[in-house]
């Protein structure tokens, strides 16, 4: 069965022993997610809410109900306090205030993505993927703005031991060894 044009093939690995380069690989999967809403927003308005889109929903829930709350929680664990101790505590707080409002914006878009993925999702308003839109333009700019200074200045100050230390902790909240 050919893999449906919706769905998003898998994202490069990146291991706990170089946390810095886990950060960067989860925000890409996390442009890809936002790509996946963004065809899904498409596809529903061409094809409608068919198998496809409910693979595509289903899909997007596991990865922000899962692997993006444990990816703001390593920034929030190991790269504001760093940010803070440097005097940067204007741009720690917007960072964890973003956190807060992707998360608001989530709990929204959820619900519409629990609605297709149930197959229930029917006629959509031009608010409704705007609002979509609007989250992945935050979660975007958040990004950047992390990969852009955050972790640059957070990575340069942490010396090795500290790295593996913060890659353990990471794995170890995912219940992985290393």
């Amino acid at each position: 069965m050919p893999a449906s044009p919706l769905l998003h093939p898998a994202a490069p690995a990146a291991g706990f022993d170089e946390p810095f380069a886990m950060l960067a690989a989860c925000h890409e999967r996390v442009e890809r997610s936002l790509r996946l809403l963004e065809r899904l927003a498409a596809h529903l308005a061409r094809q409608g809410c068919d198998a496809q889109a409910a693979d595509a929903a289903r899909d997007l829930m596991r990865y922000f109900d899962l692997a993006a709350p444990a990816h703001h929680e390593d920034e929030e664990r190991h790269v504001l306090p760093v940010l803070r101790a440097n005097g940067d505590e204007a741009f720690a707080a917007q960072i964890e205030q973003e956190h807060r409002e992707m998360k608001r914006r989530w709990t929204a878009l959820r619900r519409d993505l629990a609605e297709v993925a149930a197959g229930r999702w029917t006629t959509a308003t031009a608010a409704d993927y705007a609002r979509w839109q609007r989250f992945a333009e935050l979660y975007r700019a958040h990004a950047a703005a992390e990969d852009a200074h955050a972790f640059p200045v957070v990575e340069a100050t942490l010396d090795a031991a500290h790295q593996h230390e913060m890659g353990l902790e990471m794995a170890r909240r995912r219940g992985q060894k290393r």
